[in-house]
């Protein structure tokens, strides 16, 4: 595997981790796609530090149960606002 990618990969889980942000969340700030971050945080990082994955994982098993809310209320704001127009 690249050095790089494996730096990467560490940086993203290390933020994720320290964050609690998503994956897309993650994407924007090092400017890749969600579905590379998403590989890099489930796959890659588990052959590279299987610590800091499980870290992350719980980070991401949180934000997959709180989701439905986070849109939920994304929602509601939307209707809010078009309300006001």
């Amino acid at each position: 595997m690249n050095g790089n990618v494996e730096k990467r990969c560490i940086e993203i889980g290390k933020y994720i981790r320290d964050t609690g942000s998503t994956v897309r969340q993650a994407g924007s700030v090092f400017g890749v796609s969600k579905s590379t971050v998403h590989i890099d945080v489930t796959k890659r990082l588990y052959e590279i530090d299987r610590i800091l994955f499980d870290q992350v994982n719980k980070v991401l098993q949180e934000n997959k149960a709180e989701r439905h809310i986070r849109g939920g209320n994304a929602t509601k704001k939307k209707y809010q606002d078009l309300k006001k127009i």
